[in-house]
């Protein structure tokens, strides 16, 4: 195997010297691969923190004498990370006569490299790096590492008195910065994000190199598990899972790889049959059962038929979502991509007109899978439609309001991370939530705003949309129009490309590949489904009455001839299952409402319902 260095690793050693400033973000807390030498022939030696890393990357294969280090924070102050790390700082001060601590620059003698000297004056410390680096009377060239910058300061854009003059003496510096044997004296500034410094200080810098440590991907998580993962090399059985457990960890930190192995022998204690496979369950959701590997095979042979019982008049549309489904829960979807196994577990774009019955196939979904409508998470997306809106579904960063309440999207997965995510009417979000929708049908995961990892891998994902049926605009005049695009009395081959048509112009191509052939456009409800509906609803209506009032109620065939009838108005007809309910409401359920208390009807008793000279007429029994 080919070993290959990072390239945030190459790119310091190949700036090294050259640079007298590095400012490194990101993934800075991990553990990171040190190799004996730049052939790669054989796997790192070790796994190290970011300090020796930079320690190794300064002094490795360097033709000059090497670099000498010093390293602070605001916890410790100024230490040598491979000398004494702490010391009494009283002691080491009586070290030096009064004169000498008058002179900042004495501090970083090699005397200061067996103790610790904590500092709580920063625009002192900030002198001390100043000097330090500025010293051209050194033996070897000196690495200065600043950990936790962002935590000397309360806000980037707003800097105390002592802060900014902490900053203008790091500027100095930087550019000040002596060579030692062809090789400049180094300041490293390590930090979460870039944004946690002034922008002034490495703007138009050209002393100043910034670099970024992603996460590490898969290769690299390839040689970490080989390296600590001997169940891997010692387990056959366990053997043939590497490649895919080393997907399914996708995003994860080495420091978190490391812990993930901890806490899957602490769950073999406890139970030998555990796999590797439900401790990354454990991990990532903090729940041992897998909900889609509890669903019984008995519900997926029969549930195109109970779903076409619940959702009628789109067998079309229930068929094409069963088989997602099916792919769902035998764990295949997304194999053909690189990370298929960290992908949604299924996404679903159901589209056409209102009311022919979208959500309520999501609905009945969420029941026939995990037993409970509520794990149906609804989301209407017409209140996301401000710029600002995606930190309502994501959370708000550090320092805004609501930044403690997390943001209701990443909340609701964290509490239910094996659930069907559905967005009703997805066009109505800005598409500023849409470009944050990429990284999850892509990764499966999002950082929320307080900058904990939510997985979305064991979610089954829904959009809806009522795209290309109706266009609404205002005229010259300034008044608001409304025009159909599509009409019941269309046949369902002239709509289906209609609506694929609006759709394509409405979201960005990158949005559609990702969704891929998974958009599954709905019917107008037919008249043969209307009936059925209709049927459907008022048996509805008769046993919550039942349920409720203990009475009685039926109804003669008249009754649905007739409510079929008006059910064929074009009107009612575009609104779908809901135009039939709301016809029921104000037709049927009213007047029943009024008989009931004006006949003063009691418990135990029955009413008919009929039509006497096309008018509905109720008798209490």
């Amino acid at each position: 195997m080919k070993y290959s260095i990072p390239k945030w690793e190459q790119e310091i050693m190949a700036f090294k010297g050259i640079k007298s400033t590095f400012i490194i973000e990101g993934n800075i807390n991990d553990f990171y691969p040190v190799y004996d030498s730049t052939d790669f022939s054989s796997p790192p030696k070790a796994f190290v923190d970011l300090n020796m890393t930079l320690f190794k990357l300064f002094n490795e294969n360097d033709t000059q004498t090497g670099y000498d280090f010093l390293f602070c924070d605001p916890a410790t102050g100024i230490y040598n990370k491979f000398g004494d790390k702490f010391g009494n700082i009283e002691e080491m001060l009586q070290l030096y006569t009064p004169e000498e601590q008058e002179n900042a620059f004495s501090f970083c003698s090699d005397r200061i490299f067996k103790k610790a000297c904590k500092l709580d004056d920063i625009e002192k410390l900030s002198l001390i790096l100043k000097n330090a680096l500025a010293d051209a009377d050194r033996d070897r060239p000196l690495v200065a590492v600043m950990n936790f910058v962002s935590r000397y300061i309360s806000s980037p854009t707003n800097l105390a008195p002592e802060e900014n003059k902490m900053f203008l003496n790091l500027l100095f510096a930087s550019l000040n910065a002596s060579k030692i044997t062809g090789c400049f004296n180094t300041l490293v500034m390590i930090v979460e994000k870039f944004n946690d410094l002034p922008a002034w200080f490495y703007y138009n810098n050209p002393n100043v190199r910034t670099i970024s440590i992603p996460n590490p991907d898969k290769k690299l998580r390839t040689v970490f598990i080989s390296k600590e993962y001997t169940e891997f090399r010692t387990n056959p059985e366990l053997a043939v899972l590497q490649d895919k457990f080393t997907d399914m960890t996708e995003g994860l930190k080495h420091r978190e790889l490391k812990e993930l192995r901890n806490l899957y022998h602490r769950m073999l204690l406890k139970s030998p049959d555990t796999s590797l496979l439900d401790a990354v369950s454990v991990y990532k959701y903090g729940i041992v059962e897998n909900m889609w590997h509890m669903i019984e095979k008995s519900r997926i042979q029969n549930l195109e038929e109970v779903l076409n019982q619940r959702v009628i008049g789109q067998k079309e549309a229930v068929s094409r979502t069963v088989t997602v489904i099916r792919r769902a829960v035998a764990g295949l979807s997304g194999l053909q991509h690189s990370t298929g196994q960290n992908k949604p577990r299924g996404v679903l774009f159901f589209a056409g007109p209102t009311g022919t019955g979208k959500t309520e196939l999501a609905k009945a979904l969420s029941e026939q899978l995990f037993g409970d409508e509520n794990n149906c998470i609804r989301f209407d997306m017409s209140e996301f439609s401000e710029s600002h809106s995606d930190q309502k579904l994501f959370g708000a960063p550090p320092g805004y309001i609501g930044y403690e309440a997390g943001g209701q999207l990443t909340n609701a997965v964290k509490q239910k991370p094996f659930s069907i995510l559905l967005f009703d009417e997805i066009e109505k979000a800005h598409p500023s939530i849409m470009d944050k929708f990429l990284q999850i049908l892509e990764d499966g995961r999002m950082t929320d705003g307080q900058g904990n990892t939510v997985y979305f891998s064991e979610t089954l994902i829904i959009f809806t949309s009522n795209l290309g049926i109706v266009r609404q605009y205002t005229d010259s005049a300034g008044c608001s129009c409304r025009e159909q695009l599509v009409s019941p009395d269309e046949e369902y081959s002239v709509i289906r490309p209609k609506i694929l048509q609006a759709i394509k112009n409405h979201f960005k191509p990158e949005v559609l590949n990702r969704i891929g052939n998974n958009i599954i456009i709905y019917d107008f409800i037919r008249p043969d489904s209307a009936e059925a509906i209709l049927r459907r609803q008022i048996n509805l209506i008769h046993d919550k009455i039942k349920k409720q009032n203990k009475i009685t109620v039926s109804c003669e065939e008249s009754v649905i001839k007739y409510y079929f009838e008006k059910s064929r108005e074009p009107e009612v007809l575009e609104m779908g299952g809901r135009g039939i309910g709301n016809l029921l409401e104000t037709e049927y359920i009213n007047p029943l409402a009024d008989f009931i208390f004006q006949a003063d009807c009691q418990e135990g008793d029955s009413i008919q319902a009929f039509m006497l000279n096309q008018k509905l007429e109720f008798l209490r029994k």
